[in-house]
């Protein structure tokens, strides 16, 4: 890893940047919340048969490419996906357990362990493997939240509260590094989760916006994969684990 790219540490330039973004992101999300534009997936009629035929549909937010800021890169992907024959609460089963991610979420999530719950907040551990040419290891730690938004609708967001890249990960010499320093692959998670339930089963979409370094030059063959195609597969792969843990459930 040493011969392809050099450490970095996290730009507060670049953090302040996300943060704006976040920022608007939000209040446009606060206005969605209520009525007809609740669910993304079904503003398009292509779009909603596609979910309807059992297809995870996911793209860019904006329909571009990652967001270029100064020393880094904001992607902003949101998918959806189609869950007969289920509920809410059969959902919230799966994803609310925590301690077992490390099972339903596998390879991704290679370790996972709740810290703390409080009603519909928890504070939650998940070690994360993403691997693309070359594989790096993370320790991450979250804050997530759910509410009910009325009727059979409910949302969640969960904020990374710190991200930390581990090196020679499950050997003796394993190193857990500073926050913010290491290879910058990702730096932070925010994650906004949509609920609704339906006659035949669960609509559930998730809009995940994540900050990585950017390219550096001269070495995109090693490095844009990883941030370049991560983020899409990450997403596609918690919503297609979630449909099949929910089946297996069922029996």
């Amino acid at each position: 890893m040493a011969h392809t790219a050099k450490p970095v540490q996290l730009n507060p330039r670049t953090l302040e940047a996300f943060e704006v973004y976040i920022v608007g992101a939000e209040r446009e999300m606060e206005q969605t919340l209520q009525g007809a534009l609740f669910l993304w997936s079904q503003q398009e009629v292509g779009r909603a048969q596609k979910i309807g035929q059992g297809q995870i549909v996911a793209q860019f937010w904006s329909g571009q490419g990652p967001l270029k800021v100064l020393s880094g890169l904001i992607h902003d992907w949101i998918a959806a996906v189609f869950i007969p024959d289920s509920t809410i609460p059969a959902i919230f089963a799966v994803i609310q357990d925590y301690d077992n991610h490390k099972n339903i979420y596998k390879p991704e999530v290679i370790d996972s362990k709740l810290i703390r719950r409080e009603g519909d907040d928890f504070q939650i551990y998940l070690r994360l493997l993403k691997k693309k040419i070359i594989t790096v290891v993370l320790d991450t730690d979250h804050n997530v939240h759910y509410f009910p938004v009325g009727g059979r609708r409910w949302a969640c967001r969960s904020y990374t509260t710190r991200i930390s890249e581990v090196e020679n990960a499950g050997s003796p010499s394993e190193e857990t590094l500073q926050p913010d320093t290491g290879y910058g692959f990702l730096w932070r998670l925010y994650s906004y989760w949509r609920f609704e339930e339906r006659d035949a089963g669960v609509v559930v979409e998730c809009r995940a916006i994540s900050l990585t370094r950017d390219v550096p030059f001269g070495l995109g063959w090693a490095i844009e994969p990883i941030i370049q195609k991560l983020p899409r597969e990450s997403l596609v792969s918690t919503l297609e684990c979630t449909r099949q843990a929910l089946a297996a459930r069922r029996g």
